[in-house]
């Protein structure tokens, strides 16, 4: 089965409202049958433009990898799981996947090679919500920061600290990094040494955000990511900062955030994506203005790399990057696909 998406297209601010094409990808590999119980098609279809709300439960996360997080969160839901349980069981699918190496177990070190993951996750019931940053060793980190929501006085806990409170509340140690990662590291390392000081590290920065509104009409949202590549000590990205990777308001909808963390984190991405949709937007339009919005705070032609997606109360879905080829996994009854968002240009 294809999760390739149509090519990402570059749209004019006046055009990105009405000039969409979403690529849906056949079901997802980790049920093997549509969510109706349809056998499997292996070609991808194209998704009729739309605008409407799309049935209850509807989980949407970043990138191909979310799909199967996705399925995983649903069959949760299904099963009898709240909006909680589903959200760490579907991220956990990412955060175990050896293929993904920028999330969880297989995710990319740090410039001194040491993986350091950060998590979060938002109630949106109770506005309660967890999050753990730098944490060494612990997985899954999706279901730490659950524990430092609802075992703690606190919302966020880091470093030492947080393994500290993971290992007495039963978790196990993770070695980490992976035999791949490591190996890529030390030739990593190499090339540093090589070029000699202020040399760039390469720009890697994919995270699982995911959103999700249940049945009832209630919303939840975790996000996970082991960060940008070969980071300094101690970095911590927007992913584990509440308003800032996600946010999620019981009364009006959720989103979240991957990219360059900085570049999200210093304008409350997530944050802002809700308010604009608490004013009456769609959320591929609070998406885009958002990203307009950060624009206009740097000089014209800059690539910042930022991506959101949103939900809302309602049922309406979107998404929209700076980045080429940004896509997003939706999934509802009946449905599970990867589609592709809006692409908003650099300010000219």
């Amino acid at each position: 089965m294809s999760d390739t998406p149509v090519a990402s297209r570059d749209l004019p601010a006046t055009s990105l409202l009405n000039r969409r094409t979403f690529l849906a990808s056949s079901t997802a590999a980790a049920l093997g049958t549509t969510l109706t119980g349809r056998a499997a098609s292996s070609k991808p279809s194209t998704m009729p433009v739309t605008r409407s709300a799309a049935p209850k439960p509807l989980i949407v996360s970043t990138w191909p990898f979310g799909r199967a997080a996705n399925d995983k969160a649903f069959a949760t839901l299904q099963a009898g799981g709240n909006l909680l349980d589903a959200i760490v069981d579907g991220i956990s699918v990412t955060e175990h996947d050896l293929a993904n190496h920028s999330v969880g177990i297989a995710g990319t070190p740090n410039a001194e090679g040491v993986v350091s993951l950060d998590a979060c996750i938002m109630d949106g019931p109770t506005h309660k919500c967890g999050s753990v940053a730098g944490v060494e060793g612990i997985l899954p980190v999706i279901k730490l920061a659950r524990a430092v929501m609802e075992k703690t006085r606190h919302v966020l806990l880091v470093g030492d600290g947080a393994r500290k409170f993971a290992l007495a509340n039963g978790f196990e140690n993770t070695p980490m990094p992976v035999p791949e990662e490591l190996e890529r590291w030390k030739a990593w390392k190499a090339k540093q040494a090589a070029a000699g000081p202020g040399s760039a590290p390469p720009l890697s920065h994919d995270t699982i955000a995911m959103v999700m509104l249940g049945a009832n009409g209630d919303l939840a949202g975790g996000c996970s990511t082991s960060g940008l590549a070969y980071k300094l000590p101690g970095r911590v990205g927007d992913s584990p900062i509440i308003g800032s990777g996600l946010y999620v308001d019981n009364d009006i909808g959720a989103a979240g955030a991957t990219g360059i963390g900085e570049n999200i984190m210093r304008f409350c991405g997530s944050f802002q994506v809700v308010e604009f949709m608490r004013q009456g937007a769609h959320p591929r339009d609070a998406c885009a203005e958002v990203i307009h919005r950060i624009q206009k705070k740097h000089p014209a032609g800059v690539d910042l790399a930022i991506n959101f997606l949103a939900i809302d109360k309602k049922g309406r879905f979107g998404g929209a990057g700076t980045s080429d080829g940004f896509v997003f996994a939706v999934t509802h009854p009946g449905s599970s696909q990867v589609v592709q968002a809006d692409r908003v240009p650099p300010r000219h």
